[in-house]
C-alpha cells in the first residue's frame, strides 16, 4: 500500500475499510516465513538460556527507554525515511546482530528498538501529527502493545487503540513498565531466532524485516484512527468499536 497519506477530510466508512484492510495485512505471509526460519512460534521463547528470559522483562524496559531519547534526538539530525528505507536497514541490523549468535543479538536490541520507534514516529508525521508533543510520543510507545507479527489474535488486541493518558515523567515510566512485558515477548522470539550463531544472520534479517513492516502498519491503524476522529468529529471510542466489529466479520 501507498504509504503517502494526504490529510483530507475523510469518508469515515471507507478509511475504517482501509485501516481495516491494513491491520489484517499487518502479520501476512511473513508469519509463515518467520516461523520457517525459527521454529514454531509458541516453542521460539523455550530456546533462549534460562537467565536470558528472566532478564528479559528489564532488558526490554530499558531498549525502550533508550529508544525514546535516541530516536528524540535523531530527529534533529536525520530525516524520517520512507517505509522500505527503514525495513531495509532493520534488515540489515538484524543480520549482523544475528551473525555471532545471542551476543550480538544482545547488543542490537537496542538499536532495532529505536529504529522501530522513529519507523512508528514517521508514521505519525505522515497524519499530521507531531512526535515532540507529549500526547504523540504516548501514542508512538502504545503502538509496541499491539500484538506481535506471530500473535494469533481475533481483532481484541484492538482495544489498545482506544487508550489515551496525560503523558508526564512518570507517566511515561509507567507506560514503558506496562508496554515493556508485551514487547518482550515479541523480541524474545525475535533473540531466539538470533541465537545461532551465522545461521542467526538469516534468522534476525527476516525477524527483522517482519517486525519492522508489522509496526508501521499498526501505526497507520493507530494514527489513521486518530485523524479520522478529528476529520469526521466521531469519538474516537465509537471508531475503534466499529473497527473492532469490521475486524471481527460484523457488520459497521
Amino acid at each position: 500500500m501507498d504509504d503517502i497519506v494526504v490529510v483530507e477530510p475523510l469518508d469515515a466508512e471507507v478509511e475504517l475499510t482501509r485501516l481495516a484492510e491494513r491491520y489484517r495485512g499487518a502479520g501476512g505471509s511473513g508469519v509463515q516465513l518467520l516461523n520457517a526460519v525459527g521454529g514454531q512460534a509458541e516453542n521460539l521463547l523455550e530456546k533462549l538460556p534460562k537467565q536470558t528470559r528472566a532478564a528479559l522483562n528489564s532488558a526490554t524496559e530499558q531498549a525502550l527507554h533508550v529508544a525514546m531519547s535516541a530516536a528524540d534526538n535523531s530527529r534533529r539530525a536525520v530525516p524520517d525515511q520512507a517505509a522500505w528505507v527503514n525495513t531495509a536497514v532493520a534488515t540489515a541490523m538484524g543480520a549482523a546482530g544475528g551473525f555471532a549468535g545471542l551476543p550480538s543479538a544482545l547488543v542490537e536490541l537496542p538499536a532495532t528498538t529505536t529504529l522501530l520507534l522513529r519507523a512508528i514516529q514517521g508514521v505519525a508525521v505522515t497524519y499530521d501529527f507531531d512526535p515532540r508533543a507529549d500526547n504523540v510520543k504516548f501514542d508512538c510507545v502504545r503502538v509496541f502493545a499491539a500484538a506481535g507479527p506471530l500473535a494469533r489474535d481475533d481483532g481484541a488486541d484492538l482495544g489498545f487503540f482506544s487508550a489515551r493518558l496525560t503523558l508526564t515523567g512518570p507517566a511515561l515510566n509507567r507506560l514503558i513498565g506496562s508496554v515493556a512485558p508485551r514487547l518482550a515477548a515479541v523480541l524474545g522470539q525475535k533473540l531466539a531466532a538470533q541465537s545461532v550463531p551465522v545461521l542467526g544472520a538469516l534468522a534476525g534479517a527476516t525477524t527483522n524485516f517482519i517486525y519492522t513492516s508489522y509496526y508501521q502498519q499498526i501505526a497507520h491503524v493507530h494514527f489513521g484512527l486518530r485523524r479520522l476522529a478529528i476529520e469526521s468529529e466521531i469519538p474516537h471510542d465509537l471508531l475503534v468499536a466499529r473497527l473492532k466489529r469490521k475486524m471481527l466479520g460484523g457488520t459497521p
